[in-house]
């Protein structure tokens, strides 16, 4: 009997069935937009087809070229680009599973100054403002939308989701807040019902009856003015009477100021909107946003909320998730942790996407972990994520493979991030490497400060070195004041620090400690109601696009967050989780200061100059502690004892090879790429 029955039970649509109830939810991967990327876009389906996914979705197609999404971006609009998308749907029909083709018509959020939308209202998110679409022209989009369908059919996909959602153009026709017009398509809710019930039967009317039609419906706007529940809930009947097959939930706007994907979002956060619908109508609902381990699916099915549950990054970071879960290898499941740094952050940044943990994800043609028929003898010095990776690849392929960590645990940086409240996720990867670490039968040595003598009479082919950093710390007056402390030992040593704090450095270490001293109790990412509350987050959506008054718990301490550089705090961070860690410091009343001179720390406290344009001011922060966050060194002596030792090939990766801001993206990637070519 499996652990998920649940989630692993067949779901019958009538005219098919799906294998069971877990969907990849659709995800925009660069690969989509140019036909020559397709043999790797099936690549990349069929990998998760085979990892035992039941139904999956590409990313957004638009029905025409005014609904780009980006200059030349994808779109289905003609018969020579079927034989493309057979590229795609074959491999994943012979990997044993269904795909449908999204049709995603951007309006407002298009990044072309071409775009249209219900009305001439710019998006706060992009540069252009929309041309407003003529009563004409929206028929003629409509017909736009059963073409991209019967395209999609020719093409053999098993359906199409219809994008409904996330604000775009189907969302702006549905909110009065973006949709002023005065035709047949605005004013009453019923008339800006019209457009996506007429796009419904025009497309059924187009492909027929045994067609799978996927609608993603915005449940719970969280921007001002927008749908309430009652609203989505008659749009849900009416899309069941029109011919939908399946509804899929959608969550905020893109612009919307609420956290709805990253990784302090609570795990399963949106559900109750979603049992909501599905309490309404008879046709299969599925639940999304935040789930991505099988516990979560399995409650989330088991309780009724929902039919089936929709996972988008969590496929990315392991296509094995399905299969692992049905065969009682939970623990073997290479987690989401939902930054975002390589998936979404490349996507908003025109690069392909990936995964941090699982940096063959859209990579699946080049980087491949084939076996070896050489093994060899290599040591992997640090159990931080570059080197866990390194020997957990190395290992994979049919290596053996010795780890030496210095500390008691593996983890290296994780650990310290998995201390930041909203980071717990981070936990998951250190127990997959852990895990991993088991399986393939990896020497581990911990508490092992490895010397270069050592590793020359052990006989070894490859010694990686990943030593990771340390904290750098500038040279100022007082810097040996008690009154500092490294966000190393902070972490590390859970240092109860005094009622005022200054922070120095405020890239992504300064903005995590400054989370770290600003919350108290159990972190909010664990207890949803209370993370609700936080945010404002009205989940019954009774509230016009479910917002009320957030109510964030203050500081337990004042706190001072501080960088040289003149700029906005936080600029630099990432542009899809960036703003929250700004928000939350605005919420929790911390001093944010740019452009200080360090000059000195003592018994007063520490003395910054700031200056302003022309003008600089001296302070004296009256602070308990000064938590130092100005960066880091790389730890590389090891390697420079061993560079030149003809016994063995040296390699330097990670934070030891370039410290930076710390970026286990790349440290991941490098130490995966370097394990693959052994």
């Amino acid at each position: 009997m499996s652990q998920y029955p649940h989630l692993l039970a067949p779901l019958d649509l009538g005219f098919t069935t799906l294998k069971n109830r877990v969907m990849m939810g659709s995800m925009h991967t660069g690969l989509e937009d140019r036909p020559w990327h397709f043999s790797e876009l099936a690549a990349y389906f069929a990998e998760r087809a085979r990892g035992g996914v039941g139904l999956m979705v590409t990313g957004g197609f638009s029905p025409n070229r005014a609904g780009d999404l980006l200059p030349f971006g994808s779109k289905l609009i003609s018969g020579w680009q079927v034989p493309f998308h057979k590229k795609v749907t074959s491999a994943v029909h012979e990997a044993g599973s269904k795909i449908l083709l999204q049709v995603l018509h951007a309006g407002r959020y298009g990044y072309t100054p071409f775009n249209v939308a219900p009305s001439a209202i710019k998006s706060p998110i992009t540069p252009f403002k929309p041309r407003e679409l003529s009563t004409a022209q929206m028929y003629k989009t409509i017909e736009h939308y059963a073409r991209a369908a019967k395209l999609a059919q020719k093409a053999n996909y098993d359906g199409i989701e219809i994008m409904g959602s996330e604000g775009y153009f189907i969302t702006q026709i549905l909110n009065a807040r973006t949709n002023k017009r005065d035709d047949e398509f605005g004013g009453s809710y019923e008339n800006r019902m019209r457009f996506p019930l007429d796009v419904v039967k025009a497309v059924r009317k187009a492909v027929g009856p045994d067609f799978i039609l996927m609608f993603r419906l915005s449940m719970l706007d969280l921007v001002d003015d927008a749908s309430t529940m009652e609203e989505v809930i008659v749009l849900a009947k009416e899309l069941e009477k029109a011919g939908i097959t399946i509804i899929n939930t959608g969550i905020g706007w893109h612009e919307a100021r609420v956290p709805t994907i990253v990784t302090s979002v609570p795990r399963a956060a949106f559900v109750d909107a979603t049992a909501k619908v599905k309490e309404a109508v008879s046709i299969p609902v599925i639940a999304s946003n935040r789930i991505n381990m099988p516990d979560t699916a399995e409650e989330v099915i088991a309780s009724g909320k929902a039919d089936m549950v929709s996972m988008a990054r969590p496929l990315l970071a392991d296509p094995e998730w399905v299969n692992k879960a049905a065969s009682g290898r939970t623990n073997e499941i290479n987690t989401c942790i939902a930054c975002n740094q390589a998936c979404l952050d490349h996507t908003f940044e025109n690069k392909r996407a990936s995964c941090l943990v699982n940096p063959r994800a859209c990579h699946e043609t080049k980087l491949i972990y084939s076996k070896t028929n050489n093994a060899a003898k290599i040591a992997v010095v640090g159990g931080g994520p570059a080197g866990l990776a390194c020997a957990v690849v190395a290992a994979e392929r049919g290596h053996k493979v010795t780890i030496f960590e210095a500390r008691s645990e593996i983890g290296g940086q994780f650990n310290y991030a998995s201390k930041i409240p909203g980071k717990e996720e981070f936990r998951e990867t250190i127990r997959y490497f852990d895990t991993m670490i088991k399986k393939y039968g990896i020497t581990l040595k911990l508490n092992h400060k490895v010397t270069a003598g050592e590793l020359s009479s052990g006989d070894y082919e490859h010694v990686v070195v990943a030593t990771g950093v340390k904290p750098r710390m500038p040279k100022m007056e007082g810097i040996d004041h008690a009154k500092v402390v490294s966000y190393q030992d902070l972490l590390a040593n859970n240092l109860d620090l005094g009622k005022s704090v200054a922070i120095m450095g405020a890239g992504g270490i300064g903005f995590d400690v400054g989370e770290y001293l600003s919350h108290e109790g159990e972190s909010t990412t664990l207890n949803k109601d209370a993370w609700m509350k936080e945010w404002g987050v009205d989940i019954t959506n009774t509230q016009r696009g479910g917002l009320v008054k957030s109510d964030m718990e203050p500081s337990p301490r004042k706190l001072y967050l501080m960088q040289r550089k003149a700029s906005a705090l936080g600029k630099g961070l990432n542009k899809t989780t960036g703003w929250v860690h700004r928000a939350v410091m605005k919420l929790k009343h911390v001093e944010m200061i740019g452009g200080v001179n360090y000059d000195r720390i003592d018994d007063e406290g520490l003395h910054i100059s700031v200056t302003k344009g022309e003008q600089t001011d001296l302070r004296v922060l009256d602070v308990d502690n000064v938590v130092i966050c100005a960066g880091q060194e790389s730890v590389n002596e090891l390697f420079e004892a061993l560079k030149d030792n003809p016994t063995f090939k040296s390699h330097l990766i990670g934070g030891a090879e370039f410290a930076g801001e710390l970026d286990a993206k790349r440290a991941i990637k490098q130490a995966s790429e370097l394990a693959a070519s052994f």
